[in-house]
């Protein structure tokens, strides 16, 4: 299995990355089966710097703010009108009412009263607790966040990738990571200035792979506001393993 960065912005977009999205790939049936986990602000445009988006075989989504759903209107754009288009229907899998949702934003026209249908582009499927994607089983869990929110633990027979979302401190996440060879987890905040149920700080990431017992840590979604060096010096003293920084356009191999 591997990792590639596509963003790793917190909350928006920023100048060094698009919000978040993770290009997961793994061999499958004599191919590369592609996954991409997350579709946030300016993420399509960086995707297209990797591969092409109509060989993308599958989505996931963790949940439906913008910085990690919206660019799903702009491969809905691309799957009508990119010269090879229009695209094979992707399967995309999201919380509850994810259809509804990108359909209101996309919506190109303000006369339009009914929401664009997406179901061209996309085949909607609602999360489980497990799936079967491609060479994935997929485990989700709900995270501590304003939203439905899933993380997700994305393993094959040889790797397991875990991905806290958004999220608090949360029990769930604890139980996904377990035992995971990378954590791919969100530190958002800096310090002790953290509401609760919404974000975790690059100590609270590195106190939950520790706790879990991972083999790496990788920290992402930290927005443009803070230098992610700061968050990354601050976890560094509550993890024993590898820490590092998610950075656009960077490839990790997870494997056990």
């Amino acid at each position: 299995m591997e990792l590639t960065i596509v963003g790793c912005s917190g909350s928006l977009s920023g100048p060094r990355s698009p919000a978040s999205s993770y290009l997961i790939t793994a061999p499958y049936r004599g191919s590369t089966f592609r996954l991409v986990v997350d579709l946030g602000a300016g993420s399509l445009g960086s995707l297209y710097g990797l591969i092409n988006p109509a060989e993308v075989d599958a989505i996931a989504i963790s949940h439906l703010h913008p910085d990690h759903c919206i660019d799903l209107c702009a491969f809905h754009v691309a799957s009508r009108y990119a010269p090879d288009g229009p695209w094979k229907p992707v399967d995309l899998y999201g919380p509850p009412g994810t259809p509804q949702r990108i359909s209101r934003a996309y919506d190109p026209s303000a006369d339009s009263a009914e929401p664009e249908d997406l179901t061209s582009t996309f085949s909607f499927q609602a999360w489980q607790s497990v799936q079967q994607i491609g060479p994935f089983t997929i485990n989700t869990a709900v995270m501590a966040h304003p939203v439905p929110t899933y993380g997700m633990r994305i393993a094959t027979d040889d790797a397991v990738l875990a991905y806290s979302a958004d999220t608090g401190p949360s029990s769930a996440l604890l139980e996904l990571a377990r035992d995971a060879d990378l954590l791919l987890c969100e530190s958002a905040f800096v310090g002790d200035d953290n509401p609760a149920d919404l974000h975790l700080t690059g100590r609270q990431a590195a106190e939950h792979a520790s706790a879990a017992g991972v083999g790496k840590l990788m920290i992402t979604h930290v927005p443009p506001w803070h230098r992610p060096e700061t968050v990354l010096a601050e976890a560094r003293p509550y993890f024993d393993g590898p820490v590092d920084l998610a950075r656009r356009g960077v490839t990790v191999s997870v494997a056990g």
